[in-house]
């Protein structure tokens, strides 16, 4: 049951990550002879990090151990069963609750067979199952063809130390290695036209965590709001003397609750299917999309602030009224959608943020886990109380709080927009609003609203407040202490904790911070292509072109380190203010490597002689972020950012590429290992 449990949710963990797509382990195939009929099979399993691989025996209601299927041939025969090494550890899993056989690093299969023919062509596949100690992919199953003929050479003795080659499978060829000694540390350079997706699998985990998250926060709020709030008591009072007693009430109330979430999940559901997964990744980077979603977000904070209510037709609420009325759990469910519909007015902003927010994220699953998240905050009062009705005495009674609630989030509401302007700004490079703008509107509109929790101003539906109370002193403490903490970014503070809402650093004119960390540093006395378009944070030497660095590169004979980014990616400026920043980080990036970042969301237009029908979307490829997002999926199988790659002269990726990862000391190491292998060659 574990087992049948685990593979569903890591079915439906897979399904969410069409925006980052993952694959931690690595397997290459080769063959070694043995003697003049016989020959091993191997298969090498290289895994990042963290990663582990199941070995070939694992006890009843664990994982999928990695098993192998070879199809039966007249042709040859196997010689036992298939063996790994090294030695498999064993280790307490917590995913399953059970000490489990498993290799981490690097695991190799071998398989010996016989040949009763001159040549034999064998078949077959191999599953396995790769975890770290959060999450679990899918099972895998992969195809392989080994093509083998009897031989008259010396027959080569078959260990642990074999070293197997890379099977180049867009080429159907197999490049034999070079046996090597034991201790000798071996890179097996891979192809960027074959390297697998490898990103960090809990970068989309956590994004729809967050937009779950999100969606249950405003669920909290739109409790609290004048439509919803005063309809608490009196829905709980209609259960409770519908149902005669407790228990019956609180089935009702379940009821309810679930038809509540049913209604927006629904809503979620179909965001999804109308759009599709496909549309909903490049909202996070159309210009169009983003102001309309600036523009969307001004109206809905106006509302808040009460010059007008956003209502729907009143029939469809009369309709609903009319079937609410109906005996039995279909009058329950249109119940529930009359309480949709009536509270649209003070719900609908919140929701409309929220699918702002899901549809930005690029996951397919993201409106529906929003709204699912938004639903369950809902519900769960009307069940509770309804259960436990003497705890209706504790909610506080309505009043002029509510309205200060619809305030509140007018506010929030207003900063959330600029975010999607400066996306805009950004991508089509207007220039005008640069950080010191940003950072100026935000300081205006959260000092505003601290001076609004302490009475200072009032809006039309405001009551009026003789005191303040305790809680909304404290949270004018709070809003007016951020409202300080962001003046410093003024003159150049990186304000790491919201960096990655700001605007670059690179925007700002007056920047007193940014020349402290590195000298401007030019070596290269190039003119970068692209270069008077975009800058490099913290003073780096940065090119903009694919073409122009790698040939640097070259010349200078360091390793490429490819940085793909964009205006609108969050996570990027998170990156950027928190990782980059770090001195030892930018000692590595300044020293020893040509950097290249290129833009996925760019929308400068190509020179007509530059443009083209890519490849693998069949599109025209018109502007330069299209070109760089062509050139991310087409060679790395991915269109996530941020997305950092580190290749030789030849354009080989040297390692694993990295994707979102706050820790400093991984990424370090990702720089210095990446040096390391680029001496090697």
């Amino acid at each position: 049951m574990k087992k049948i449990i685990f593979l569903v949710a890591a079915f439906f963990f897979s399904l969410s990550g069409m925006a980052q797509m993952v694959n931690p382990v690595r397997w290459t195939q080769s063959q070694k002879q043995i003697s003049t009929s016989e020959t091993a099979l191997i298969f090498k399993a290289v895994l990042d990090p963290g990663w582990h691989v199941y070995g070939l025996q694992i006890p009843e209601g664990g994982p999928i151990a990695t098993s192998f299927t070879f199809k039966k041939s007249k042709d040859f025969e196997l010689l036992g069963k298939v063996t790994e090494s090294p030695k498999p550890v064993s280790a307490f899993d917590k995913n399953f609750n059970m000490s489990i056989n498993w290799h981490e690093r690097e695991a190799i299969f071998i398989q010996k067979i016989k040949l009763n023919s001159a040549s034999a062509q064998i078949t077959g596949s191999y599953e396995y199952m790769v975890c770290n100690d959060k999450n679990c992919l899918p099972p895998t199953e992969n195809e392989f063809t080994f093509l083998v003929k009897a031989s008259t050479k010396a027959a080569v003795k078959v260990s642990e130390n074999i070293i197997p080659a890379i099977k180049d499978t867009s080429l159907g060829k197999i490049e034999n290695l070079k046996s090597t000694p034991e201790k000798k540390e071996i890179t097996v350079p891979i192809k960027p036209e074959v390297i697998r997706p490898v990103v960090v699998l809990t970068t989309a985990d956590q994004s729809l965590w967050s937009i779950f998250l999100a969606g249950f926060l405003g669920g909290l709020l739109a409790l609290i709001m004048p439509c919803i709030f005063p309809m608490l008591p009196l829905t709980i009072s209609y259960f409770t003397k519908k149902g005669g007693n407790r228990a019956k009430a609180f089935k009702l109330a379940t009821i309810y609750g679930l038809s509540i979430t049913c209604i927006y999940v629904f809503l979620g559901m179909v965001i999804s299917i109308l759009f599709g997964s496909d549309a909903l990744n490049d909202m996070a980077s159309n210009g169009i999309f983003n102001f309309a979603f600036f523009l969307l977000l001004i109206i809905f904070s106006i509302s808040f602030f009460g010059a007008f209510e956003i209502t729907l037709p009143s029939q469809w609420v009369n309709k609903m009224d009319q079937h609410a009325d109906k005996k039995g759990y279909a009058g329950i469910f249109f119940m529930a959608f009359a309480l949709a519909l009536v509270s649209f007015s003070c719900t609908g902003p919140i929701i409309g943020t929220l699918l702002v927010q899901a549809a930005t994220s690029g996951s397919r699953l993201a409106p529906a886990m929003g709204m699912f998240g938004f639903a369950l905050a809902l519900a769960i009062p009307f069940t509770v109380f309804a259960a436990f009705p003497s705890l209706l005495k504790s909610l506080p009674k309505s009043g002029g709080w509510l309205n200060s609630v619809k305030i509140i989030l007018g506010f929030l509401e207003l900063a959330f927009a600029l975010k999607f302007l400066s996306n805009v700004d950004l991508a089509y490079h207007f220039d005008l609003l640069d950080r010191e703008i940003f950072l100026s509107l935000w300081i205006i509109i959260f000092g505003l609203l601290g001076f609004y929790l302490l009475g200072k101003l009032k809006f039309a539906h405001d009551n009026e407040l003789l005191h303040i109370p305790l809680p909304r002193f404290f949270l004018a403490i709070l809003v007016l202490s951020f409202t300080l903490y962001m003046v410093p970014g003024l003159w150049g503070a990186p304000l790491k904790s919201i960096s990655a809402w700001l605007p670059p650093q690179t925007s700002q004119d007056f920047d007193l911070y940014t020349p402290t960390l590195l000298p401007a540093n030019h070596p290269t006395k190039v003119d970068k292509k692209y270069g008077d378009k975009f800058k490099a944070p913290h003073n780096l030497d940065v090119f903009f072109d694919y073409d122009q660095a790698l040939a640097f590169a070259k010349e200078a004979n360091k390793p490429l380190f490819i940085d793909f980014t964009g205006h609108s990616c969050v996570n990027c400026r998170k990156m950027e203010a928190v990782v980059w920043s770090n001195p030892e980080v930018l000692k590595r990036l300044n020293n020893d490597y040509v950097l290249l970042s290129l833009y996925v969301d760019d929308k400068t237009d190509l020179p007509v002689s530059e443009q083209y029908i890519s490849k693998l979307s069949n599109r025209k490829i018109k502007t330069l972020g299209n070109k760089w997002s062509d050139l991310q999926a087409t060679r790395f199988n991915t269109n996530s950012q941020p997305y950092y790659v580190i290749v030789n002269n030849e354009e080989k990726v040297l390692i694993s590429p990295q994707g979102f990862n706050l820790d400093i000391k991984n990424y370090i190491d990702f720089l210095d290992e990446g040096k390391r292998v680029y001496k090697t060659y």
